[in-house]
C-alpha cells in the first residue's frame, strides 16, 4: 500500500506540534482533537498569575486551514470568557495571528490588561 505524501501545511503543523510538545509554552497544553487530524487542536489555558484570569482554566479549539501558514487559523474558546478581543457570541478571537507562534500571541492576549 502506498503511503500518502504530506502536504506543506501538514509538515508545518507537525513541526509546530512537535516543538510545543518538546518545549511547552507555560500555561498552555496542546492535544489533537483527533489523532488522525493535524488541523484541529484542543488547547487548555491556565490563567496566568497577576491577571484577571488567574486560577482560571479555559479550553479552546484551533482549526487550521489547508493552506496554513499562508492563511490564519481560527481560535475559538469553548469556555465562556470575556476579553475585548473575543467575540461575545462565537467566542472567536478577533484578528487571530496569521503565522506560527499562535500560543505566544494567545499568551499575550490573556496577559493583557486593556
Amino acid at each position: 500500500m502506498a503511503q500518502q505524501q504530506m502536504t506543506s501545511s501538514q509538515k508545518a503543523l507537525m513541526l509546530e506540534l512537535k516543538s510545543l510538545q518538546e518545549e511547552p509554552v507555560e500555561g498552555f497544553r496542546i492535544t489533537l482533537v483527533d489523532e488522525s487530524d493535524l488541523y484541529n487542536w484542543e488547547v487548555a489555558i491556565f490563567g496566568p498569575p497577576n491577571t484577571l484570569y488567574e486560577g482560571g482554566y479555559f479550553k479552546a479549539h484551533i482549526k487550521f486551514p489547508i493552506d496554513y501558514p499562508y492563511s490564519p487559523p481560527t481560535f475559538r474558546f469553548l469556555t465562556k470568557m470575556w476579553h475585548p478581543n473575543i467575540y461575545e457570541m462565537t467566542h472567536r478571537v478577533v484578528n487571530c495571528p496569521p503565522k506560527g507562534g499562535i500560543l505566544l500571541r494567545m499568551s499575550d492576549l490573556i496577559n493583557s490588561h486593556d
